[in-house]
């Protein structure tokens, strides 16, 4: 028997957020990905007092913000944003499949 490789390419990609905050008791990640859930994606706080999550989407565009101590913050590190519907900005993402990255 053979096995063939499927020439279907994964549906969703793993995408790593951090934000540095070393005094934060907790923060979250909050977008559009996950419905603006404010407790759906807590951050996990590393030595240095980096923030990190991990999550799984699909491909598209998205928008992004940090709650740090119940405080809706832009990402410093990631300056692509638009304006949103309250007067402030979110961060936006672009995640594409593997492979289609623009070089």
């Amino acid at each position: 028997m053979s096995v063939k490789k499927s020439s279907q390419k994964p549906s969703r990609r793993r995408i790593s957020f951090s934000f540095h905050a070393p005094q934060a008791k907790e923060v979250f990640l909050v977008g559009d990905f996950n419905q603006w859930d404010v407790k759906k994606h807590k951050m996990k706080k590393g030595n240095e007092g980096t923030w990190k999550k991990t999550v799984v989407i699909k491909p598209g565009t998205y928008e992004y913000k940090y709650i740090v101590d119940g405080n809706w913050q832009e990402d410093p590190d990631h300056p692509r944003s638009l304006l949103n519907s309250f007067g402030t900005y979110n961060n936006v993402l672009t995640v594409v499949l593997r492979g289609e990255e623009k070089k």
